[in-house]
């Protein structure tokens, strides 16, 4: 199992949302985030005025899927997510040793998804 982790622009968050079902993913956590990266003072021409890239909205995504999908959810982040400009966002892959299901105790991959929807 790996947990993903991505923050992405806020303003590309229902894309990502749609490219990670579309993949079969429907089960995440996200969260309203703000943070500093490398470019903290930078300011980007939008076309419609300047905006500092630390201050574009970002979301962090939590996901957790069997090995097997790990590429297929990147690819759909890095798909849908993606502007082409400074700040698109990160994403971070970290093995996963164990997760519970707490409703029925199940563990490992039968504790990610209902057993109807698996392969």
């Amino acid at each position: 199992m790996k947990k993903i982790e991505a923050i992405i622009r806020a303003s590309k968050f229902d894309e990502v949302k749609e490219a990670l079902d579309v993949a079969g993913i429907q089960f995440f956590s996200y969260w309203d985030v703000t943070g500093v990266g490398n470019d903290a003072t930078k300011v980007v021409n939008t076309g419609r005025g300047k905006v500092s890239t630390s201050l574009i909205p970002r979301m962090l995504l939590t996901i957790v899927v069997r090995d097997k999908n790990l590429q297929l959810t990147i690819d759909a982040i890095l798909s849908s997510a993606k502007t082409g400009t400074t700040g698109d966002g990160k994403i971070f892959v970290s093995d996963l040793m164990e997760s519970y299901r707490i409703r029925t105790a199940e563990s490992g991959n039968e504790s990610l998804y209902d057993k109807e929807l698996e392969d």
